[in-house]
């Protein structure tokens, strides 16, 4: 049996890949959202959002969709839909928030194709969780596709510089996203 670290170690080694937007993320996302909807208790999740940039037309963006999911409870989640992901092939983590080991934890999900290839990341949240507020940021480049091609030039310079450090690669980020979410939050005249 893998233990924790090793599982945790064997996902960091991904190499990060900024490909051009791909429109059959779209798909992939309501494929995803369709199956989790029918392979999990009923009643166990709720609102389903495709977030980050591949939720973005015509953003550049690594080929992973990430899916904000809805819970009422996360341990409960974890307890619940970890078990059956899990025995899909799903990566299972308890996730902290920000860092390592800080809480409110989470449940996350990496679900990979046959060749072992990341493509979708599913984050199960509780409605009031911070990651709802990052909605804000995939409308703002949405909106504003200045922006959206500005964070493309970003992603793609931060991959070559970082493409077997994930941490870095999102650490490096998180001025440009602070920068837009602030800005999102200030009235448009």
């Amino acid at each position: 049996m893998e233990t924790l670290e090793r599982k945790v170690a064997r996902v960091l080694e991904d190499r990060i890949e900024v490909v051009a937007h791909d429109p059959k993320w779209f798909f992939l996302f309501e494929a995803e959202k369709a199956h989790l909807l029918a392979c999990l208790p009923t009643g166990s999740i709720g609102r389903v959002e495709h977030f980050g940039s591949t939720a973005v037309p015509g953003l550049d963006a690594k080929p992973v969709v990430d899916m904000l999911v809805e819970v009422a409870d996360a341990r409960q989640a974890w307890e619940t839909c970890a078990p059956i992901l899990e025995a899909q092939g799903y990566d299972a983590f308890w996730r902290p928030s920000f860092g390592d080991d800080v809480p409110p934890f989470y449940p996350w999900f990496i679900k990979r194709d046959d060749k072992g290839r990341r493509t979708h990341h599913i984050h199960m949240v509780e409605p009031d969780f911070e990651h709802w507020e990052r909605l804000r940021f995939r409308d703002e480049l949405i909106v504003r596709p200045d922006l959206a091609r500005e964070y493309a030039q970003l992603k793609r310079k931060l991959a070559a510089e970082y493409p077997g450090d994930r941490v870095a690669y999102t650490a490096a980020k998180g001025e440009f996203i602070a920068r837009v979410m602030r800005d999102a939050r200030q009235p448009r005249g």
